[in-house]
């Protein structure tokens, strides 16, 4: 008998890229420091996901909604997926100062923000990612408020150390094409960190994602992810990894936190808002994607999960793009004046 484990494995990861995929993830660096000792940085709550990375030294993060902190040491990467507010500081009791202030007052030609007074330095490496299509989508709901990878981490010494290294290189200097580099680092960042957060959760844990580490749920997924619009049925899912119906509908459950065919109609409608939002495919191109066979059936699905018809859907989805352009456009420029910044 074939081994059903073994002949999905591969593809597993494929069900985190596809889901990735949809965030439309960017990277972007707002600023390389070099801070002295007391210092103290506050970050406020924001639609980005920021992330920092402690290239020399130590430092305290604390959200900002919490009066307890954590120590940050010499080569740890921080993420902190929802855009939560927090403090960066030499010390707890430091008091702090927002970023954008700092920024502003930051001279054009310099590529390095210092701050603080004549203590102990602290370098550090400060970004953000920006998710087009975060709305609804399954994965940043798992996510905790921060994660936190170490160079001394069995999952990150062989990317974490070179790839950090290389995006503070290409942040602190000036060289052609180093905005797309950064871009593409930072991507690489998120989604090494979200697998090493994935890798470190107790078996049960994490949703979806932690399922992914079932070898058979794990298949299942990424069925329904290869294929959405295919006409899957509980029995057929079960079958192709080759379990019986009953015990796997209870496991992808217990693991899911959903049943088979309600993540597989969730995925459909994540799927389709995705679709939509390019603007490139007609909405019976998006219906025949993710396997709906009217558009009736699909537009009433669409309506219970979103509020609105899926035309209505496209038509707000543009306005709010071309409102939030120069907008958003407006932002970065201020967060990176006179520092490194790719969008």
């Amino acid at each position: 008998m074939v081994n059903m484990a073994a002949a999905y494995r591969a593809p597993d990861l494929d069900v985190l890229s596809d889901v990735l995929g949809t965030l439309r993830l960017r990277g972007q660096v707002f600023c390389a420091t070099q801070f002295s000792a007391p210092w103290g940085l506050l970050i406020s709550r924001s639609n980005l996901a920021h992330f920092h990375v402690v290239e020399r030294g130590e430092a305290w993060l604390r959200m900002e909604a919490d009066k307890t902190a954590v120590t940050l040491t010499n080569g740890e990467l921080v993420i902190l997926p929802r855009g939560s507010g927090h403090v960066l500081s030499d010390n707890p009791m430091t008091p702090p100062v927002r970023l954008d202030e700092l920024l502003a007052g930051q001279a054009g030609h310099e590529r390095v923000l210092r701050h603080g007074g004549s203590g102990a330095e602290t370098h550090l490496i400060c970004g953000a990612f920006r998710f087009e299509n975060a709305p609804d989508n399954p994965i940043l709901s798992l996510l905790p408020h921060v994660i936190r990878v170490s160079s001394r981490g069995e999952q990150a010494t062989e990317w974490l150390e070179p790839t950090l290294a290389l995006l503070a290189d290409e942040a602190r200097r000036d060289q052609v094409g180093s905005g797309v580099v950064v871009t593409r680092l930072t991507e690489v960042v998120f989604v090494q960190a979200v697998r090493v957060w994935i890798a470190q959760q107790p078996e049960g844990h994490g949703g979806w994602l932690g399922a992914l580490r079932d070898p058979q749920i794990g298949a299942a997924l990424g069925l329904i992810h290869r294929k959405p619009e295919h006409d899957w049925s509980v029995a057929g899912l079960a079958r192709e990894v080759g379990m019986s119906r009953s015990p796997f509908a209870a496991r992808f459950r217990a693991l899911v936190h959903a049943a088979p065919l309600a993540y597989l109609n969730r995925w459909r409608m994540h799927l389709a808002a995705s679709l939509l939002r390019d603007d490139h495919l007609t909405v019976s191109a998006v219906i025949e994607r993710i396997g709906y066979e009217s558009e009736a059936a699909f537009s009433k699905a669409f309506k219970r999960r979103f509020g609105i018809p899926p035309r209505s859907f496209r038509t707000r989805a543009s306005r709010a793009a071309e409102r939030d352009a120069p907008a958003r456009s407006t932002r970065i420029a201020t967060a990176g004046a006179g520092m490194r910044t790719s969008a």
